[in-house]
């Protein structure tokens, strides 16, 4: 499994929450604000087996970390090699999400699929993108805007551009869930009665759920995350879909609950 450790979390998850509530949360969830120094997230791609083809959804970091880039080792783990992959949703241009789009620069990982952005995205990452407003050093900046226009081109010609709610493939449904990034997508899997939601990234932290209006640093739209963030959960709740969140602890995978001012995280029960 691929992770990544984020310095500073409680700055970089929660950057607009007001300080006392802020610790007040943390230790609840046994964490001492003043040593909580590390978060050490996985980078939970997903692969979806269809009658017609085989998906995989976001590439994650490549070689962004020395914990990165274990996309590859762990397909052929269960079976799965680059050129089996015929379809690759990208939920989002940010680098844990697309730095597996090469093998080599300029090379694509996956030759034989074909690759879904929200339009958003790309016209907001190959238009000289205006991160200002985020909360983040240049250097972070830097890295977000040269990832995103180095992974995107390596896949243009393998690339469709969507800009509205579409059915990729039988079962699989792409939604605009905008405000992380301008062309964030999630996706509604239904198969057999069954129903699975992909928020990607609208929620980065179970705490998201407890406390919808804090706001990571590197929401783009902060006001527009939250909005659609309260959307997609109240969507997951209501329908009592099973929720995959890219950053949650592994396997990322549980059901969302209604509270009275937000929500619950409940975790599936794994055996390991």
């Amino acid at each position: 499994m691929a992770t990544f450790t984020y310095p500073h979390p409680a700055e970089f998850l929660f950057a607009n929450a007001p300080k006392e509530q802020l610790n007040q949360k943390l230790r609840e969830h046994g964490l001492q604000p003043d040593q909580w120094t590390g978060w050490t997230s996985p980078y939970i791609c997903a692969i979806i087996k269809t009658p017609r083809h085989r998906i995989l959804v976001d590439t994650g970091a490549g070689a962004l970390g020395p914990n990165t880039g274990k996309l590859i080792p762990n397909l052929k783990a269960v079976g799965i090699e680059p050129e089996d992959i015929d379809t690759v949703i990208l939920t989002r241009a940010h680098p844990d999400h697309i730095g597996g789009n090469m093998v080599a620069k300029g090379k694509p990982t996956f030759t034989r699929a074909s690759f879904y952005l929200w339009k958003d995205e790309w016209n907001y990452w190959t238009s000289g993108p205006k991160l200002g407003g985020l909360k983040i050093d240049e250097q972070i900046k830097t890295l977000l805007v040269t990832c995103a226009r180095i992974n995107l081109s390596a896949v243009q010609a393998q690339l469709d551009l969507i800009d509205h709610d579409a059915e990729i493939d039988l079962g699989v449904r792409a939604a605009a869930a905008p405000g992380h990034a301008p062309g964030h997508m999630a996706l509604a899997i239904s198969s057999k009665g069954k129903k699975l939601l992909c928020i990607s990234d609208a929620a980065i932290h179970p705490t998201h759920l407890e406390s919808p209006n804090w706001c990571a640093a590197v929401d783009i739209a902060p006001e527009q995350a939250v909005n659609t963030r309260r959307r997609l959960l109240k969507k997951a709740a209501d329908e009592r879909s099973l929720v995959l969140a890219f950053h949650f602890p592994f396997p990322g995978l549980g059901h969302i609950t209604q509270t009275r001012e937000g929500w619950r995280w409940q975790p599936i029960q794994t055996n390991g």
